[in-house]
């Protein structure tokens, strides 16, 4: 039986925590080995890397690197291409344009003997918009060998519309979907980026307002849906979540009582009592793995408003920024080496995500 070998490549706020989670739960999950690349030797780093080696993962970078590496204390096992090469999947957690450009140079080189080829959120195009438990459907084994996981909010905008909008329901069901994302600043692992007062962001897309609604839309054209989505955002002087407000204009009225039991069936959601950003992020901090909650949305029930004729429906949510791309990379790359297990499989997982925070 081949080694199932999956390669992550970039240690950043993705990069970092999803090559723990894979190494911690690798057995459960089928996979063999987990590999990860890293471009440069900095001694900053050197401690995380450390403490991803200690846990089983294996140290790839480019040949040129390798001296750098090892005069910090750092011992590389494998060349850029050879990591690549020996890798059943690819799961690629670099900023924004590197991924296409990995693509252009690496990827397609090693298409006939890699399974397939994974990128995050902010590369569009790179392959086949997805969300797991959103559109697990439309994957085709033998043709999607690219797959871009959408990012953290537009995960929680699709999984908001497919929960109380769409579950059991025509897609005619949605008359319109309003979104306002509130973003934090930066990460808290970031020393940079960081800004001094809200700041409203600008409506650059003509139909969809901003990309969150705009990739939302796009994830839903591959089930043959044309939905009615608009967003906007703003970035506020915080490290700790990101915060969608949401206004849901549908066809069928619906009620409280229904709209709770959709929402509590739902694995991916996590419910709250909590209207504070710092205590659903303390939660995660304290409960999550690598402090992320894996769930697509946290809701906060207290904000939960239904219109009189029950055709509007409205609230705030917490958007669990890069835990939900988490447990999307891994289900993406599962359904690649294991297309007829792959739901079984990342169950092994189910102990991280919370029905109520």
């Amino acid at each position: 039986m081949p080694r199932k070998i999956i390669h992550v490549v970039g240690t950043g706020t993705i990069g970092e925590p999803l090559i723990g989670l894979l190494s911690d739960f690798k057995s459960g999950l089928g996979i063999h080995e987990i590999t990860f690349h890293k471009n440069t030797p900095l001694t900053t780093d050197r401690s995380k890397v450390k403490s991803l080696l200690n846990r089983g993962a294996r140290l790839s970078t480019k040949a040129e690197a390798f001296d750098g590496f090892k005069d910090i204390g750092l011992k590389p096992e494998f060349t850029t291409e050879e990591a690549i090469d020996r890798a059943s999947v690819v799961i690629d957690c670099t900023p924004s344009g590197i991924g296409h450009r990995n693509k252009a140079e690496y990827y397609n080189k090693y298409l006939e003997n890699t399974d397939g080829f994974i990128a995050q959120g902010s590369e569009s195009g790179f392959g086949k918009p997805y969300a797991r438990g959103i559109n697990d459907n439309t994957l085709i084994k033998g043709e999607d060998k690219f797959i871009q996981v959408v990012s953290c909010n537009t995960h929680n905008l699709c999984c908001l519309i497919d929960t109380m909008v769409l579950k059991g329901e025509s897609p005619d069901n949605l008359k319109e979907g309003m979104f306002t994302c509130i973003r934090r600043a930066n990460d808290v692992s970031q020393a940079s980026g960081f800004i001094p007062s809200p700041q409203v962001g600008t409506h650059k897309d003509p139909e969809y307002g901003t990309h969150h609604a705009r990739d939302a839309a796009r994830l839903y054209k591959t089930m043959g849906m044309d939905l009615n989505l608009f967003s906007s955002a703003i970035k506020v002087n915080s490290q700790y979540m990101h915060i969608l407000h949401f206004h849901l204009r549908v066809e069928k009225p619906t009620n409280m009582n229904e709209l709770m039991g959709k929402l509590e069936a739902n694995d991916r959601i996590a419910l709250t009592d909590k209207i504070d950003s710092c205590k659903v992020f303390s939660f995660g901090r304290d409960h999550g793995h690598y402090g992320r909650i894996l769930n697509q949305t946290v809701i906060s029930v207290p904000s939960l408003h239904i219109s009189p004729n029950g055709k509007s429906i409205t609230g705030f949510c917490f958007t669990p920024q890069d835990g939900n791309s988490l447990l999307s990379s891994i289900s993406a790359a599962l359904w690649l080496i294991h297309p007829n297990s792959y739901e079984d499989k990342i169950q092994c997982l189910k102990q991280l995500y919370f029905d109520e925070v």
